[in-house]
Order: C-alpha cells, then sequence, then structure tokens
C-alpha cells in the first residue's frame, strides 16, 4: 500500500497564469457565479476549452483546484472517501470532493454523466442552499466555506438515454455553454500554444472547420482545438506540417479505413 501522505488528495497549487482567450461573456459569467456562490455547469464538445478555463478561472480567483476525471467505475467513496489500514492504524482518508470542500477549492468533476448516477447525487447538497456535503461513514456534516464552488462538465454530443444529466441535477447549475472558437480567435489560440506563425495556425484552423464538417456524416466529432494544438507542437518540434496533422488530426479522429483516406485527402489539399 502506498504511504498515507501519497494518496492524500493533492490540491492543485496556484502557478503561473493560464492562458485562456476569452470567447464571450463566460469570464463575467463565471466570476458572477463565484460571487453569489452558485455552481457552474459548464458544455461543449471534447477539446473546446472547458477544463483551460476551470484552471484560467481558478487562476484568476486565487482559489485552488481539485480535478476529479469521472467514469462510470467512479463511486461515492472515491469523491467522498473511505476509511484505509495503514500499518496497524485505520485512518480516514478524505476523498477529492471533501478535501475540495474542506479547503474552500473549486472542484472540477469533469464529463460528470460518465459517472455512476448513484454517484452523483452526492453532490446535490452541495449545489443548492444548503452546501453541505454528508460524509455518512463518518456522521458528519461538512459544511461547505463561502470560497468553496463545484463546477461539473460534460460533452452535449455524447449524450444518450444511459448518459444524461438528470434534470434534479441539472437544475441546480448555472450553464455555460462552450463551442469551438471563431476561426481567426482559434487561430491565435493554436499559435500562442502550439509556438508556431499565424499563417500556419489558420492552415491548421481551416482543416480543423473541414473536419468538423464531417460531424456526422463518418465522425463522432471533429478535430478540437486540442487536436489541432498537438499539430501546432509537433511542427513546432520540426514535423512538417502535413505529416504534424496526419498524425495529430487524420489518425486520432478515426480508425475507418475510408475515413481516413477522407481525411488523409484533407490534409493533402490544406497543406
Amino acid at each position: 500500500m502506498k504511504p498515507l501522505e501519497q494518496i492524500t488528495p493533492q490540491l492543485a497549487s496556484l502557478g503561473e497564469e493560464p492562458y485562456y482567450l476569452p470567447v464571450g461573456d463566460e469570464v463575467a459569467l463565471f466570476d458572477a457565479a463565484a460571487t453569489k456562490r452558485l455552481p457552474v455547469l459548464l458544455k461543449g464538445p471534447t477539446g473546446c476549452g472547458k477544463t483551460r478555463f476551470v484552471e484560467y478561472m481558478a487562476w484568476k480567483l486565487q482559489r485552488p483546484l481539485v480535478t476529479v476525471a469521472c467514469h462510470d467505475d467512479l463511486t461515492t467513496a472515491d469523491l467522498v472517501g473511505r476509511y484505509l489500514i495503514v500499518g496497524d492504524d485505520t485512518v480516514w482518508l478524505d476523498g477529492p470532493l471533501t478535501a475540495a470542500v474542506r479547503a474552500g477549492a473549486i472542484c472540477y468533476l469533469d464529463e460528470i454523466v460518465e459517472a455512476r448516477k448513484d454517484t452523483t447525487v452526492v453532490i446535490h447538497p452541495l449545489a443548492d442552499t444548503r452546501r453541505a456535503l454528508a460524509v455518512d461513514k463518518r456522521g458528519e456534516l461538512v459544511v461547505a466555506p463561502p470560497e468553496f464552488m463545484l463546477v461539473i462538465s460534460y460533452n452535449p454530443g455524447y449524450q444518450s438515454v444511459l448518459k444524461e444529466i438528470k434534470p434534479s441535477t441539472r437544475q441546480r447549475f448555472v450553464a455555460l455553454q462552450f463551442d469551438y472558437p471563431a476561426a481567426e480567435v482559434e487561430a491565435r489560440i493554436v499559435a500562442t500554444e502550439g509556438g508556431i506563425q499565424p499563417d500556419l495556425a489558420r492552415k491548421l484552423v481551416k482543416l480543423g472547420e473541414l473536419t468538423r464538417n464531417l460531424k456526422g456524416a463518418g465522425l463522432d466529432e471533429g478535430a478540437s482545438t486540442r487536436l489541432l494544438i498537438h499539430a501546432a507542437q509537433l511542427i513546432d518540434a520540426g514535423m512538417t506540417p502535413a505529416t504534424a496533422s496526419t498524425a495529430a488530426v487524420a489518425r486520432a479522429l478515426t480508425d475507418d479505413p475510408e475515413m481516413t483516406q477522407t481525411l488523409d485527402d484533407l490534409v493533402r489539399a490544406v497543406f
């Protein structure tokens, strides 16, 4: 078993300002929600900047950030905490959600719909006027300090009957809609994050737009801003634009031979 100090939930330290380029009024809305102690729901396609936005707002508000990547096997104990045997002792270990509440941090539950329904209900008292977390195994009610903030995210494009946010959860949150930025804004982001010249960034964004036009016609999702940045970083490392785009975009999007050929054709057309 790992030593206790190695498995204790860690709060992300506040370092340098994360790069984030606002595309609307999302910063002001998040600020207002934080002021009024309201939980926030971020919705939008994968790789469009939701996580970076939360990192930026945590830095801007000067609050620690706890991020949890939700998945099918995430249990209530994974979030809240559990008793562990350490040596000859039985000790309680706070889960990331409890640690965030106690510290007055921002707790970010990424892709909340991936978590089990019986797990997500634990956040309900934190997301309404009670602002408290019940730690049943300890018989404890942890009241959130004013600085605590709950943020969740999901991708509506992947919703299904089995994976959707229940109305009882959704209606506790202020919702911010995210999407891929306008072409010029996205090119600035890709150029800055990828370390390449603006003209190359604009070509990558053009490639991204072409792949997004294929959504529902062979692709579940087009190239995200994240993938375009990956391609830019490969170019900055010395790869040719076509090679970088093939590896970071075309091969990352699909394994289907026909769609792969279509994406390869798009890469050749742009570069």
